[in-house]
């Protein structure tokens, strides 16, 4: 799993170095994904990710993003164990991964005041990939910027099996948040 994650960043920092000059990419190692799938009257079913990477080029608006499974933290250290045992398979599928393109974005045009952009790509989780369009919230933050925003994804979608036993525990659609702070 760290040979992996160590091949995908070096994989990147070799495209930032054959590229035309390190400014025009903004990254981070630190951004953070939250995801929610509670439904009501049940415990709640939430993680939270701190270590996740992004990179942004600016001039083409191209964004990557990778997140490690095993990095998500629950409240409940067994329902951290079932999430990455039973459900995420996380030994064999240690990643997930958002690549796309982020339509007309214009580095120029950020200003303090988050714009609305649209994210195509591919978003891939437990081995399955899958298209996403995603609304992504931009501004300016000191030498780079900021990007939040959510999605849902459905398990079924991504060969995500949830027991019978607890299906009625688990909201049909997982709310993803994320925030990422992208600088030079």
């Amino acid at each position: 799993m760290k040979k992996r994650f160590i091949n995908f960043f070096a994989l990147l920092l070799i495209i930032v170095a054959n590229t035309d000059g390190f400014a025009q990419k903004l990254i981070t190692k630190t951004g953070t994904i939250k995801f929610q799938a509670t439904v009501p009257s049940y415990e709640e079913v939430a993680a939270e990710n701190k270590s996740v990477s992004a990179v942004l080029e600016q001039s083409t608006g191209d964004f990557a993003a990778l997140v490690l499974i095993k990095g998500f933290r629950f409240k409940v250290a067994l329902m951290e164990e079932h999430f990455n045992e039973n459900y995420m398979e996380s030994e064999k599928f240690s990643k997930a991964t958002l690549k796309g393109k982020i339509e007309n974005f214009d580095s120029s045009k950020i200003t303090n005041t988050p714009q609305n952009f649209t994210l195509k790509g591919d978003l891939t989780i437990h081995g399955k990939t899958k298209p996403v369009i995603v609304t992504v919230k931009i501004s300016k933050a000191a030498n780079g910027v900021n990007a939040v925003g959510s999605f849902e994804v459905k398990p079924e979608d991504y060969d995500i099996e949830i027991p019978g036993l607890v299906r009625k525990k688990i909201a049909d659609k997982i709310k993803i948040s994320y925030n990422f702070l992208l600088i030079k």
